[in-house]
């Protein structure tokens, strides 16, 4: 076969990858930005940690500089921010903003099951109202201390009354509005209903798509339910990163669509509605994975506006470099094909081509999504060492199984890699192949095992994991007839089969990433199942 064959496909493979760039970063257009200077946002959850600052250590302590900062960078999209504790420097809070001017703070007090704790959460917050009563309009007692369980309802009660004997400022209490309902009793003690509506979050969720309308009609059953008392939307929004759940998919784009749509709502509506949040909180991924670090409207790292008015909002802003990288990427892998045919006499039949066209191509596609996935989706060095060695496990493959598929060489089994000596049948190229195979096999297990046992927060490993399945898959077109299937590539294919069939029924038809993730786990269960232990050749 001529060299038109293979450059034929890399033609193709090129214009693949760049078609499906272009589609992928395709921006959205909006009636309204979502953040808009001239139209300001009416209030935002804020907190003020960065990078390793975290309320999770007590002894972390941030200082009024710092609040400073994004006090005069948030009062140029909102004129309210919303706090939520007095604890790590959040005190300072109320004379910051009212050194900034323009501000007004919602002050929170942060109730749980330590007695003594929120009675010096309520002593702080109280002084706090009094020292600056043209800064503070409200204070919200307790933060969902029902929906954790850690507070009985009559003992809240008693507290906010005890509030309000002491004030002068608006008192309210914030939580998931089916608490509400559970606990009416609540409302009679409140001088307004504060509430959360978390269409992503809710027990059936809610697509992008519907969540205003969802924000709506939950408002209005609220409002029947609690007829006397302004209900205040406390918290509400949508995060720009993290794992599906149904058919609710964080993005760029689904969050400034939900975020637009719901402020464009209240405007119309005139109703109170508070965003969360304003800044990206790392901190959060601890407790919630990935997605509970990226409600912000600002990101943690840059302090920026996510969509700066007039500007195309995208999924992948960055899409030309991840295209380009892909781009690159496929060149490669035909490239080392066709350097290791020079030292072989025999030309690869049409099937082995195409097989490396399709590794080149779906790699080259995906290396863009799968690297973005890894630097938002790695928390702590334990998820970089993860999903670092899940990348380049995706990287390595294609191009190895390129070599291998146009000398004809086979997938080595797990045995070539780790078995006797003395029975071993490798070489580097074998060593590499079963090395990666190995890696990718121990990483997919541990998440599969995951969605099984604790699914609830953690990322589908869809793009890496399918740059480095796909080849293996296809390499197995040289799998000659004999050989015994060994143990361990049995052991793991049935844990990989059995696992995406319950992923499959847990996580609906409607999450694509879990779908897609099941499908590789299937087709990567398969290969290890066609695997041979006499079948590497030396």
């Amino acid at each position: 076969m001529s060299l038109r064959t293979p450059l034929a496909l890399l033609l193709v493979s090129l214009g693949a990858i760049a078609a499906v760039w272009w589609w992928l970063a395709t921006p959205i257009t909006l009636a309204r930005a979502p953040i808009d200077p001239n139209d300001k946002v009416q209030c935002v959850s804020y907190a003020p940690f960065r990078g390793e600052q975290t309320p999770l250590n007590a002894w972390t302590q941030i200082e009024a500089d710092q609040i400073e900062q994004d006090l005069r960078q948030l009062k140029g999209i909102t004129d309210c921010v919303r706090t939520y504790s007095i604890e790590n420097g959040l005190d300072q809070v109320p004379a910051v903003a009212t050194k900034v001017g323009g501000l007004k703070v919602i002050q929170g007090i942060w109730l749980g099951s330590n007695r003594a704790k929120n009675f010096a959460q309520v002593a702080t917050a109280v002084r706090l109202t009094k020292e600056f009563p043209d800064t503070v309009s409200a204070l919200v007692v307790g933060n969902e201390v029902l929906l954790r369980g850690e507070m009985t309802t009559q003992d809240l009660i008693a507290i906010i009354r005890s509030v309000k004997a002491q004030v002068t400022v608006p008192v309210t209490y914030a939580d998931v509005w089916e608490y509400w309902l559970k606990n009416r009793e609540v409302y009679d003690a409140v001088d307004f209903v504060t509430i959360h509506i978390l269409p992503y979050w809710e027990d059936i969720p809610v697509k992008a798509k519907f969540a205003s309308s969802h924000v709506e009609a939950i408002r209005e059953r609220m409002a029947v339910a609690f007829p006397d008392k302004e209900i205040l939307i406390g918290e509400t929004g949508w995060p720009s990163e993290g794992r599906m759940r149904e058919g609710a998919l964080p993005s760029r784009t689904n969050q400034a669509r939900v975020v637009s749509e719901i402020l464009a709502l209240a405007k119309a509506q005139k109703f109170r509605v508070n965003l969360i949040e304003a800044y990206d909180q790392p901190w959060k991924r601890r407790l919630e994975g990935t997605v509970g670090g990226y409600w912000g409207l600002l990101d943690s790292v840059r302090r920026q506006l996510k969509y700066p008015p007039g500007e195309p909002i995208s999924n992948f802003p960055y899409w030309k470099w991840y295209m380009g990288s892909g781009m690159g990427l496929s060149v490669l892998v035909f490239a080392v094909a066709l350097i290791t045919l020079r030292r072989r006499p025999w030309t690869p039949r049409f099937s082995a081509w195409l097989a490396v066209g399709i590794s080149a191509t779906s790699a080259g596609i995906l290396l863009g999504i799968a690297a973005d996935k890894m630097y938002y989706e790695s928390y702590g060095w334990g998820g970089w060492l993860q999903w670092g060695a899940l990348l380049l496990a995706g990287i390595l493959s294609p191009i190895f199984c390129a070599q291998a598929l146009v000398i004809g060489r086979n997938l080595p089994s797990f045995l070539d890699l780790l078995g006797p000596r003395e029975g071993r049948k490798w070489s580097k190229l074998s060593a590499v192949l079963g090395l990666t195979l190995a890696v990718t096999a121990v990483i997919a297990a541990e998440t599969a095992l995951g969605f099984v046992f604790d699914p609830r927060y953690r990322d589908f490993p869809y793009a890496a994991l399918t740059m480095a399945v796909v080849p293996f898959a296809l390499l197995m077109l040289n799998r000659p007839q004999i050989g015994v299937r060994p143990i361990a590539e049995a052991v793991f294919a049935g844990l990989l089969a059995l696992s995406a069939a319950y992923v499959f029924l847990n996580e609906g038809r409607d999450n694509w990433q879990a779908m897609w993730t099941c499908a590789i786990y299937l087709l990567f269960a398969l290969t290890l199942w066609r695997a041979r232990a006499e079948q590497s050749q030396g």
